[in-house]
C-alpha cells in the first residue's frame, strides 16, 4: 500500500468505526468473509444507489462551490489569526491565559481546563495504553499457562467462559489499583455507591428495579455535586460544630483535622466525583440489562438461532448476558473498566460482556494502526490551532465584544465551536483507541467533522454517539419513542424529548446554562420537524434542484441555531451570546457580515449534501 493509499484509508469510514458502514444487524465476520467477494460489494452499493442522486461533484454548480470554499477558508484562519497576532493592542489582555510553544515564535493558548489537564496527562495516558494490555497478557501467560481460548479461531463456549473468567478478574483487580492511583482514599465512597446500586438490582423485587436505580442514581448527580465528593473533613466540621477559638488555641478539633489528613489522600485525582458521571450510565446500564435479562425468553440466543461467537452489534447489545454473568466481580470489572473509565466511550454491559467472552471480529490490526495515525494527525492539528487562533483565551479574558469587527466576533464563534469539538474528539478517541488495543470495541462518539452537520437531528446522533445510543436504549425508547402523526402524539413526543434533554443537560453538570442548552436543542428540533412535514419529499420529486435548494435554506437556519445552542452551552453562556450578537449587529457592516456568512453556510450545507449523496453511492447511509 502506499502512502496515498494508506492516508485515504486512514480517513475512510471504515477505519473510524465498522458501525458506519455495516450494518448493525449483520455480523462482522460475515463481512470479512465476503470482503473479497466484489459481487457482494456491488449488490450493497445497488441497495442503495437507487435512492443517491448521480453525482454532481464534476458539475459547473459543484466546482465553482469548491473553488469559493477554497478562497474563504484561508480567509476565515487569517481573521482568527489577525486578531490573535501579538501586535494586537489587546493581545496583553489575555497573553496570561498563553504558556510557552514547541512552534518558533508563538505560544500556545492554554485557557481551556479540559484541553490542558489532557495535554498534560498524554504522556502517562500513552504509557498506560502500552502498558495495560501488555500487563493483561502477562496476567494470562503466567496465572492460566494451559490456556486455549486466546488461539482458538472458533473458541467452544467453556474457551469463551475461561476467556471472560480471565479477562474479568484481571479487569476488577486492575480496576481497584486504578481506583487507588486515580483517587486514593475516596475508592471506599466509589464502591460504596457501586455496591449500593448493585443491591438495587440484586435485592429489590423485580418490578421496583428500573424506578430505585433511576432515582439512586440522578439523586446520586445531586448529591456529587452538592456534597463536593463527601469530603470527609467538611463532615467532620458539620459533626463537631463550629470551631472555637481562643487567644491563645487557634486549631480545628481533631476530628476535623483527621478528617482533613485522610482527605490529603486523594490519589492523583481528588475530584472524582467530577468524573463519575459516566460511571452512573453504566450503573443504570447493567441494572436495567439485568433488569430485562428476567424476561430471558423473549431473548433467548437459542430461539434467535444465532452463533453467540459471531454476534451482530444489535444482538450483543439486545440478547442478555447468562445469569451467572451478572456478578459482582462481572459488574465492578464493566463500571471501572481502565480503558474507557474516564472519558468512555459508553458500551452496555450485554455488550461488554459479549466481547469480553468472544474477541469482537471488528478488532483487526492494521484498522487499529490507522485509527492510531488519524488518532495522532487530529493532535497535531489542535495544537496548530492553539498556537495561531487565540480564540479561547480571547473569550476567557472578558473582552469588550464591541472592540472587534463582526468578521471578528463570528470567527470566534465557529472557532471556539470547533475547538470544544476537537478537545472532546481527542480523549474520547485516545480512550477508545485504548480500547481497542485491550480487545474491546465501544462506539465512535463523534461521527462527522462539527462543520459537517447542518441538521438538529442528525447532529445529535453524530455528536457523542454512544451516549446518543445509551439515551435510546434506556430513556428514549421505554418513554415510548417519538410519533407525529396526531396532535396528542405530538405533544407526547415533545414531552419525551424535553425530557431526555433535561437528564442530557443534567448529566453534563448541574447549571441553569447546560438546562437552557438542552430545551434550546429541543426548541430547535420543532422547525425542522414541522418543515419535514409540510414539505415533504415525495412532493417534489419532479423538481429535486427546487428541493434541494429550499431544503439548503432551511438547513442554513439549523445551522446557525445549533450554533446558536452550544454557544450558550459550552462557551459563552446567555450573557456572552447577548454581547457577541449585540456586537455582530451594531451597525451596517454586522449586516453585511451575515449575509456573506449566510452565503458561506449555504454553499457548505451543499456540499454536505453532496457528501451524504457520495455515502450512498456507496451502500452508507448514517442517517447523520
Amino acid at each position: 500500500m502506499g502512502l496515498l493509499s494508506f492516508f485515504r484509508a486512514t480517513y475512510d469510514l471504515d477505519t473510524l468505526d465498522t458501525r458506519f458502514t455495516n450494518s448493525s444487524s449483520t455480523p462482522y465476520s460475515a463481512v470479512i468473509e465476503a470482503r473479497n467477494d466484489p459481487a457482494s460489494s456491488k449488490e450493497r452499493a445497488a441497495k442503495w444507489s437507487g435512492q443517491a442522486q448521480p453525482s454532481k461533484w464534476h458539475t459547473p454548480e459543484f466546482i465553482f462551490y469548491r473553488v469559493f470554499m477554497l478562497c474563504v477558508l484561508p480567509y476565515m484562519f487569517w481573521i482568527a489569526y489577525d486578531a490573535s497576532r501579538t501586535t494586537d493592542p489587546k493581545y496583553a489582555k489575555y497573553e496570561h491565559l498563553l504558556a510557552p510553544g514547541w512552534i518558533p515564535g508563538r505560544k500556545i493558548d492554554t485557557s481551556d481546563s479540559q484541553y490542558h489537564t489532557f495535554r498534560s496527562n498524554l504522556p502517562y495516558m500513552a504509557a498506560l495504553l502500552v502498558l495495560h494490555p501488555l500487563l493483561r497478557r502477562l496476567y494470562i501467560a503466567i496465572v492460566y499457562r494451559s490456556s486455549s481460548a486466546e488461539r482458538s479461531s472458533r473458541p467452544t463456549p467453556e474457551e469463551a467462559d475461561q476467556r471472560l473468567n480471565q479477562r474479568a478478574t484481571f479487569d476488577f483487580g486492575f480496576a481497584l489499583i486504578y481506583l487507588i492511583a486515580l483517587h486514593g482514599i475516596s475508592i471506599v465512597k466509589i464502591l460504596a455507591i457501586l455496591y449500593a446500586n448493585y443491591q438495587i438490582a440484586a435485592a429489590l423485587p423485580r418490578k421496583f428495579i428500573p424506578a430505585a436505580t433511576w432515582v439512586f442514581n440522578v439523586g446520586i448527580l445531586f448529591t456529587n455535586d452538592l456534597c463536593k465528593g463527601y469530603r470527609l473533613g467538611d463532615l467532620a466540621v458539620w459533626i463537631s460544630g463550629p470551631p472555637v477559638h481562643s487567644s491563645l488555641i487557634d486549631s480545628d478539633p481533631a476530628l476535623v483535622s483527621w478528617g482533613r489528613w485522610v482527605d490529603s489522600y486523594g490519589g492523583l485525582m481528588s475530584r472524582w466525583e467530577i468524573l463519575f458521571n459516566l460511571t452512573v450510565l453504566r450503573l443504570i446500564s447493567f441494572n436495567l440489562d439485568y433488569y430485562w435479562s428476567l424476561d430471558r425468553r423473549s431473548y433467548s440466543p437459542i430461539e434467535k438461532q444465532v452463533d453467540p461467537a459471531s454476534l451482530s452489534e444489535r444482538d450483543r447489545v439486545q440478547i442478555p448476558a447468562q445469569a451467572k454473568d451478572y456478578s459482582f466481580r462481572n459488574y465492578l470489572a464493566y463500571a471501572i473498566y481502565a480503558p474507557l473509565y474516564l472519558t468512555g466511550p459508553i458500551i452496555t454491559f450485554n455488550d461488554f460482556i459479549s466481547q469480553q467472552r468472544y474477541k469482537p471480529a471488528t478488532i483487526e490490526t492494521p484498522r487499529t494502526i490507522r485509527y492510531g495515525v488519524r488518532l495522532l494527525l487530529t493532535l497535531v492539528a489542535m495544537e496548530v490551532i492553539l498556537h495561531y487562533d487565540y480564540v479561547q483565551a480571547i473569550s476567557k479574558a472578558a473582552p469588550v465584544w464591541a472592540e472587534y469587527t463582526p468578521a471578528h466576533l463570528g470567527l470566534f464563534s465557529y472557532f471556539n465551536l470547533h475547538l470544544i469539538w476537537l478537545k472532546l474528539l481527542l480523549p474520547w478517541r485516545l480512550f477508545r483507541l485504548w480500547a481497542l488495543v485491550d480487545g474491546i470495541d465501544p462506539p465512535e462518539n463523534l461521527v462527522r467533522c462539527v462543520s459537517d452537520n447542518w441538521s438538529t437531528l442528525a447532529f445529535w446522533r453524530s455528536w457523542h454517539r454512544s451516549f446518543y445510543r445509551w439515551s435510546l436504549r434506556y430513556i428514549y425508547v421505554p418513554l415510548g419513542g417519538s410519533s407525529f402523526r396526531n396532535l396528542r402524539e405530538a405533544a407526547r413526543s415533545v414531552l419525551t424529548y424535553v425530557l431526555v434533554f433535561t437528564f442530557v443537560a443534567l448529566w453534563h453538570d448541574i447549571q441553569m446554562h447546560l438546562l437552557i442548552w438542552g430545551w434550546l436543542v429541543v426548541f430547535f428540533m420543532l422547525p425542522e420537524m414541522v418543515t419535514g412535514f409540510a414539505f415533504p419529499k415525495r412532493n417534489w420529486e419532479g423538481r429535486p434542484t427546487a428541493y434541494r435548494m429550499l431544503c439548503c435554506v432551511g438547513a442554513v437556519g439549523n445551522v446557525l441555531m445549533m450554533m446558536t445552542a452550544n454557544l450558550v452551552g459550552f462557551a459563552v453562556g446567555v450573557d456572552g451570546l447577548k454581547s457577541i450578537i449585540a456586537g455582530i449587529l451594531r451597525d451596517f457592516s454586522g449586516f453585511a457580515f451575515l449575509m456573506g456568512s449566510f452565503s458561506v453556510l449555504f454553499v457548505a450545507v451543499q456540499i454536505m449534501f453532496e457528501v451524504r449523496e457520495s455515502e450512498l453511492r456507496r451502500g452508507i447511509n448514517l442517517k447523520c
